[in-house]
């Protein structure tokens, strides 16, 4: 594979990388598939075979943590499962009605205002929204390293090919 091909693959695992922060842009998959892409063009071997394991785990590991983290700091926070998921739909509104920053807006005004009506007081609500963000922001920070240790291991399979 030429030089150029390879720069290739590196910046569509980079667009990648913008996608973990950019909401409903499938990061981690695009990653995955980039590096597939080239273990099907260049072969795999013992190599590629190892590689396309751990990338595809780090997939896994890195797509479940930015689910379970978010919600579990919710739960830790106080917030029930009908607030968290009243805020997920509202975030998905919120990102048609204001794309991009409305999926954040949505969600975390809706939690704020669910956990205000379940608690009738503003500073536990507010406590309830600060951990589901700062859940949130954890998960992603953790999808983000996956996809970095992706691309790690991919360049060590391109190195080492």
């Amino acid at each position: 594979m030429s030089a150029l091909e390879l720069a290739g693959i590196a910046l569509v695992m980079a667009g990648g990388l913008i996608g973990v922060v950019v909401p409903f842009v499938p990061g981690l998959p695009v990653i995955w598939g980039a590096a597939l892409f080239y273990g099907w063009v260049e072969g795999f071997g013992t190599v590629g075979w190892v590689a396309m394991v751990v990338i595809t785990g780090l997939l896994v590991a890195g797509s479940v943590a930015k689910l379970v983290i978010p919600q579990r700091a919710a739960s830790a926070g106080g917030a029930p499962r009908s607030s968290i998921l009243v805020a997920a739909v509202a975030g998905l509104v919120g990102f048609f009605v204001i794309p991009v920053v409305g999926l954040p807006l949505g969600a975390v005004a809706a939690l704020y205002a669910m956990e205000y009506r379940r608690t009738g007081d503003g500073a536990r609500a507010w406590r309830s929204t600060k951990a589901a963000i700062v859940g949130f922001g954890v998960g992603v920070l953790v999808e983000l390293g996956a996809g970095m240790l992706m691309i790690a291991c991919w360049a060590g399979w391109v190195l080492l090919d």
